[in-house]
């Protein structure tokens, strides 16, 4: 990846493929793709997960394959499964094309020219990292969390993370641009479909990291193309957000939960705790972004579901390892 022949390469380099998960973002993928063309160095290969699409996405897809400067492997699911089925199966479609590393993105972001290049650097030294995005205004959007397991929920660094260093030590991951090694998946497993939406990188990130560094690093590789309402808390941006986002939000605690047993760590005083500053996230995220109170019963509904999954004594986390090819 880094220039000459294949041969010639560093094999932590080597094999490098770029995971998408496209929902009826037609024209947002058409856009990354173009911008995934024109990559600096180029990745190995691009693998594309249409989460059964039923706009024009199949098109836009066979538009791009027929030009694209490397190959792209369309992977259609017969049903939606959500961000987080389609991170799974994409991953799982990757290795099984002999992917060493995978950048993992959403349908609604643009690649920087020399982002691999970018990532080049980190990649000898690490199997889990996170690079720095522009929002949709070009602007630095500051993404640093630090999954704290007593409450269940990532809490937001204050400051400037990088005011004395370009690498931010981190126990969360974001599909929104991680880049992981293929050990660190093998180490504990595909990303879990059952999340669908929303804490499913964040809690892999967290099963990585308690056995591999995770970390996020100062180097700009993607711009978010899609624009969003949010406010400014100072130490976070909160963003707008949708019914079924909040739904999962509040459910997928159930699963957070199953994870922190499964590894020990639960604290159930600590993790109520952590259950009520969520629903205060979501809250405010209704009332001050998307000035309404529609959708409170949507939380409602979401934490009466993850009760259910709680009360769930056969759950299994993911099998991991996974056997090498």
């Amino acid at each position: 990846m880094s220039g000459g022949s294949p041969g010639a390469r560093n094999p932590r380099l080597a094999d490098f493929h770029i995971v998408i998960t496209t929902y009826n973002r037609a024209g947002y993928l058409a856009r990354l793709l173009e911008t995934v063309a024109a990559l600096s160095p180029a990745p190995d290969a691009v693998v594309l997960v249409d989460n059964a699409s039923t706009d024009s996405t199949a098109e836009v897809i066979a538009a791009a394959a027929a030009h694209s400067p490397v190959p792209l492997i369309h992977h259609r699911l017969e049903s939606n499964l959500g961000g987080s089925g389609g991170f799974s199966a994409g991953v799982g479609r990757a290795l099984a094309e002999g992917a060493q590393w995978m950048w993992l993105m959403d349908d609604d972001v643009e690649a920087l020219p020399d982002a691999i290049g970018a990532f080049h650097p980190w990649m000898v030294r690490y199997d889990a990292l996170v690079g720095r995005r522009y929002d949709s205004a070009g602007e630095p959007f500051f993404w640093q969390n630090d999954f704290n397991s007593f409450l269940g929920v990532p809490l937001p660094v204050p400051g400037n993370v990088f005011a004395r260093s370009n690498e931010f030590p981190t126990n969360v991951g974001c599909f929104e641009g991680m880049l992981v090694h293929a050990d660190a998946v093998r180490s504990v497993g595909l990303p879990d479909p059952r999340f669908f939406l929303n804490w499913d990188d964040t809690m892999y990130g967290w099963q990585i990291s308690r056995q591999r560094p995770v970390v996020y690093v100062n180097e700009f590789v993607l711009r978010k193309a899609r624009e969003q309402r949010q406010i400014d808390l100072g130490i976070r941006h909160l963003n707008d957000s949708s019914d079924l986002s909040r739904f999962y939000s509040m459910r997928n605690r159930g699963l957070v939960a199953q994870y922190l047993r499964a590894h020990g760590v639960y604290n159930p005083v600590g993790f109520a705790l952590g259950t009520a500053l969520t629903t205060a996230k979501e809250a405010l995220r209704l009332l001050a972004v998307e000035r309404t109170v529609r959708g409170a019963g949507t939380l409602w509904r979401g934490w009466r579901a993850s009760r259910q999954i709680m009360a769930d004594t056969h759950w299994e986390p993911m099998p991991a390892p996974l056997p090498k090819e």
